[in-house]
């Protein structure tokens, strides 16, 4: 009893400062599209032949996108319609640059070279035409349909500073995995405030300067791919220091997904404790998003994903708000085991299924237009 009090006292409490609005609105944002994380399934066996274990279920599962994953994702999204007769709609938190494994490897493992998604692409469908070939293709066709709406989420899923002094020693962990055209189960990293996944991490404060042109560059990048400039970032591991927002809000970003509580990194392992909310005016008058349910299905927890997080859209709309829903690409994708894409898309067609019935007036809509409503009523 006192476990499921707290429970719901939680999901209530972090509904209770924020924008508001009595629309039944839904938005999915879901992290790490269009990363290359894992290569294959023998890439999988050889990292763990190596030594290099996989620590979480990302390190297990988490592959680029194939055609079948968005093909059973999109599926999925137009089974159902909300009261405007639109499907579901993921707001894809996208990298549009990955590694360029062939072009380092030229180097001799001495430098890091990026290639664009579409190139990434265009190479695995080569290596593996059964998996890759086309996805590009339907990918476009996602974003035509309105079925995916890419937003930034970095240049790249990685750390430079980390990277870079790997390379440099030519480190057993990240040769490994640039050796099998990977970049995952990376440890040893020397950094206590630094993720190897985490784009703008850093130890010293000055390093954030070096970050600008990274972000620049990304976002550069981000519409050379997707044709168009991003209006929300959420960073790689959700690590991003204010200095930056000048930066973002210059490139053309308007809203930033940023964690409820935030351990803000001031450097040399010296943090201070932000509290943010939907619809709060951070630096460089960014807009705050701050997602407030979560649905993690093949994150095995022993819970019920799909109850839990109707309870949790639940918990959103008594408080008038809307429900953000927090998600990551490797709960849909099954390139290295297709009973991971199989567990995470029938409880994505489930939760679907019980939102539309039980409240028919909801609405689907991207996180960019969640944020361009938010600004209508700030005016």
């Amino acid at each position: 009893m006192m476990r499921d009090f707290k429970n719901d006292f939680l999901l209530n409490a972090k509904n209770l400062v924020g924008w508001r609005t009595k629309r039944k609105i839904v938005v999915f944002a879901v992290d790490d599209y269009g990363n290359v994380r894992l290569h294959s399934k023998e890439a999988r066996e050889k990292l763990d032949q190596a030594g290099l274990p996989a620590h979480n279920r990302f390190d297990k599962f988490d592959a680029l996108e194939t055609r079948t994953d968005l093909e059973s994702l999109f599926k999925v999204l137009t089974s159902v319609k909300d009261k405007h007769g639109n499907s579901a709609v993921f707001t894809a938190y996208a990298l549009p640059c990955n590694i360029n494994f062939d072009k380092v490897a030229e180097t001799g493992y001495e430098e890091y070279h990026y290639e664009r998604l579409p190139q990434t692409f265009q190479k695995l469908s080569a290596l593996d035409v059964t998996a890759y070939g086309g996805t590009w293709e339907l990918w476009q066709e996602g974003i035509e349909k309105g079925l995916l709406v890419p937003q930034f989420h970095g240049r790249e899923h990685l750390n430079l500073k980390v990277f870079n002094e790997k390379l440099l020693v030519k480190d057993h962990d990240l040769m490994t995995c640039l050796q099998n055209r990977s970049f995952t189960s990376i440890t040893g990293n020397s950094y206590e405030t630094i993720s190897p996944m985490a784009a703008l991490d850093f130890w010293s404060f000055e390093e954030n300067d070096r970050l600008h042109w990274i972000i620049e560059d990304g976002l550069d990048q981000f519409e050379k791919v997707f044709g168009y400039r991003a209006r929300n970032f959420t960073p790689p591991v959700y690590n991003a220091h204010p200095v930056l927002y000048k930066t973002l809000k210059r490139e053309g970003i308007t809203f930033i997904d940023t964690a409820m509580i935030a351990n803000e990194h001031q450097g040399h392992g010296k943090y201070k404790r932000k509290f943010n909310y939907t619809g709060k005016e951070m630096a460089a008058s960014l807009l705050s998003m701050v997602r407030n349910v979560v649905f993690e299905p093949t994150d095995d927890r022993g819970v019920d994903w799909v109850k839990y997080t109707l309870k949790q859209i639940e918990a959103a709309f008594r408080w008038n708000r809307p429900a953000i829903i927090s998600s990551h690409r490797v709960n849909f994708c099954g390139h290295i085991d297709e009973k991971n894409r199989e567990k995470g898309i029938n409880a994505l067609s489930e939760l679907l299924k019980k939102i539309t019935e039980r409240w028919p007036d909801v609405e689907f809509i991207a996180a960019n237009e969640l944020g361009d409503l938010i600004l209508e009523t700030k005016k």
